[in-house]
């Protein structure tokens, strides 16, 4: 395609004016929008709960399980009283 086809073609396009949109095509957008928003929202609380329980387990894991102290040591000979 040439340049003054373009431009014609271009020209005839303007001249028709806005185009015809469907009668509830608004009104769809504006739902469709609204439920993925809803669903990006029930996501990202479901990743916050999810964090929150990974923390809380973790914590009462360590509590529980004092994984800092160190463990006692299995090499000397048990201490006897008979001495």
């Amino acid at each position: 395609m040439n340049r003054t086809n373009r431009e014609e073609r271009v020209r005839r396009l303007m001249a028709q004016g806005p185009p015809v949109l469907p009668p509830g095509l608004a009104a769809e957008a504006v739902r469709r929008g609204a439920r993925v928003l809803r669903r990006r929202r029930y996501a990202r609380r479901a990743v916050w709960l999810l964090l929150c329980a990974a923390a809380v387990a973790f914590t009462v894991w360590a509590l529980t399980a004092r994984p800092w102290v160190e463990p006692p040591s299995g090499t000397a000979p048990p201490l006897t009283t008979g001495w």
